[in-house]
C-alpha cells in the first residue's frame, strides 16, 4: 500500500492578547513552540509541518529556520490579526500544499504527545466511515444554567457522576481531514467527524495566564520527577 502524505499545520504568530509573547516566552528549557513542534517532528508519519506565520524574524532568533521538514510559510498581511478566522489561514495554507491528510494543531497545546500524535493519525485511517478526526475532552459532571437550572441531572434523583451521560469537549488539541473534507464544510471538522479523546494531562491549553502557570508546573514536576 502507498504511504499517505501527512502534512502538520502549525499556525504561529507574533503576538497574543491574553499571554503577551506567549508562543515564544521560555517553558522548561525552550520556547513554547518548540514543544509541540519537537513532537510532531517524532512522528515518523508526519511528511512535512508548515508553519503560517507573520513571525518569521522571532522564530529564526530562536534558532528555527526552514529545512527538509520544517516550511515556513508568510502569512499574507490580509490574514493577519486577531480576529482572522483560522479556517481562513487553512484554507490558504492548502492552497498551496498538496497532501493526502493534514494534521492541525497549536502551539498552545505544548504537551501533546508524539505517541498521541501517532494514536490519533493511525485511528483516522483505520475509520474509511469518517472523513475527518477532532479531539475531546470526556466530562462527567453535573452542569447548571446561570439561572441555576440543571442542564444534564435531576437534583431531586442523584445518581453518581460518573454513571451520568458522558459529556465531549472540543479541546482544539487535534485535527485531521482532508481536502475534501475541508472543501465540503470549509472547516478543519468535516461533515462526518470521528471523536477522538486525548489524556487529560496532554490537553492542557495555554489561553490564560493562569494555564501557563499550571503547564509551567506539570513541566517542572515531571522534570523532578
Amino acid at each position: 500500500m502507498q504511504k499517505k502524505k501527512v502534512i502538520a499545520l502549525l499556525p504561529m504568530k507574533a503576538n497574543s492578547e491574553r499571554v503577551k509573547g506567549k508562543n515564544f516566552k521560555r517553558l522548561g528549557d525552550k520556547p513554547l513552540f518548540r514543544w509541540i513542534l519537537d513532537s510532531l517532528l517524532a512522528v515518523e508519519a508526519i511528511d512535512q509541518v508548515v508553519i503560517n506565520t507573520d513571525a518569521r524574524d522571532i522564530l529564526a532568533e530562536n534558532g528555527l529556520v526552514e529545512s527538509d521538514r520544517v516550511r515556513i510559510r508568510d502569512r499574507r498581511k490580509e490574514l493577519c490579526g486577531d480576529l482572522v478566522s483560522m479556517n481562513l489561514i487553512l484554507e490558504d495554507d492548502l492552497e498551496a500544499i498538496e497532501s493526502d491528510l493534514y494534521l492541525m494543531t497549536h502551539t498552545t497545546n505544548p504537551l501533546i504527545s508524539a505517541e498521541t500524535i501517532e494514536r490519533a493519525i493511525s485511528t483516522f485511517m483505520a475509520d474509511h466511515s469518517s472523513d475527518s478526526l477532532f479531539s475531546v475532552n470526556r466530562t462527567q459532571t453535573r452542569f447548571y444554567r446561570e439561572d441555576g437550572s440543571p442542564v444534564n441531572h435531576d437534583p431531586d434523583n442523584l445518581v453518581r457522576t460518573q454513571d451520568l451521560e458522558p459529556w465531549l469537549e472540543e479541546n482544539s488539541c487535534l485535527y485531521l481531514f482532508t481536502r475534501q473534507s475541508f472543501a465540503t464544510t470549509r472547516a478543519r471538522i468535516g461533515s462526518n467527524p470521528q471523536m477522538f479523546e486525548t489524556p487529560r494531562l496532554e490537553s492542557l491549553d495555554i489561553d490564560e495566564p493562569y494555564d501557563w502557570e499550571l503547564v509551567s508546573a506539570v513541566v517542572n514536576s515531571n522534570k523532578e520527577g
